[in-house]
């Protein structure tokens, strides 16, 4: 692999061990590869740690493992560790539940631009297809087949269209959709200084739209968000929300409000503290 890798993709994490290996090896079947991955972890068992050592045994992809102690939900503290121990200029986030596709990093490369971030979504699995999976499933690409998903059980709605292969199709659902183009961690991406110029998550967050927030001093500071969710392509396993609480909810809207009614740039709860 190259010194420089043309992107680093920052995969956040928490005591999913199954299904970090199934993320990982999803991007062992890139069509491009010359890319590192950086585990945002936060505050994991030793079953994480030996998932990434068996990965980085095996495989050709550099992999690093940003840890920290488990003091509860601090997931925009290890976001930030995480970009700080990124080696590329170019970083794609998601999430330690969301297998990518085969031309997942490819696209995110393709479709960059200087002075702009992808905002990408995710295809929600039904429950009951979670049990389905296996590096067997994900080495054919199956669940990304619209077809194996409805005979799996998924319920057939427009929603299936976010597993499109077609380029000219994607483009078309990316420009007509109503959905706003914002930082959405399970599937953006953005140039490094981008978000270390802005010094990154505002550390107080809590669960829910602490990735809006990021996004939104991005924007303030010039930065335009690019809708790519039919291209760049995921799929999210279905799972529990148990950090999901009205206190939590209340606290990052306080500071997302803000955010907005000063236009806010900069955050003194980030990298640099």
């Amino acid at each position: 692999m190259q010194s420089n890798p043309k992107a680093s993709v920052i995969i956040s994490t928490y005591n999913k061990p199954l299904w970090l290996g199934w993320v990982l090896h999803s991007y062992t079947l890139q069509t491009e590869q010359n890319f590192e991955i950086i585990i945002a972890d936060d505050g994991s068992d030793a079953r994480t740690k030996a998932v990434i050592e068996q990965f980085a045994s095996t495989s050709n992809l550099k992999i690093s493992h940003v840890w920290q102690e488990d003091q509860g939900f601090q997931k925009t503290r290890i976001l930030n560790k995480a970009i700080v121990a990124s080696n590329s200029e170019y970083l794609i986030f998601t999430d330690g539940d969301c297998l990518a596709r085969k031309d997942f990093v490819e696209t995110h490369l393709r479709l960059r631009q200087k002075h702009c971030a992808l905002s990408g979504g995710y295809f929600k699995m039904a429950d009951s297809i979670t049990s389905h999976i296996n590096t067997t499933v994900i080495s054919e690409q199956k669940c990304f087949e619209k077809d194996w998903l409805i005979e799996m059980g998924q319920p057939s709605s427009f929603k299936l269209n976010k597993l499109t292969r077609s380029k000219t199709k994607s483009q078309i659902l990316n420009w007509i959709t109503p959905t706003k183009a914002t930082f959405d961690g399970m599937n953006v991406s953005c140039y490094k200084m981008a978000i270390v110029d802005v010094n990154g998550f505002d550390e107080r967050m809590q669960y829910g739209g602490l990735d809006r927030e990021v996004g939104e001093r991005m924007m303030n500071n010039g930065i335009k968000f690019i809708q790519v969710r039919y291209s760049t392509i995921c799929v999210h396993l279905h799972h529990e929300r148990p950090y999901k609480t009205d206190k939590a909810r209340a606290l990052n809207e306080a500071i997302r409000t803000e955010t907005k009614r000063k236009k806010k740039k900069w955050s003194p709860y980030g990298i640099k503290q």
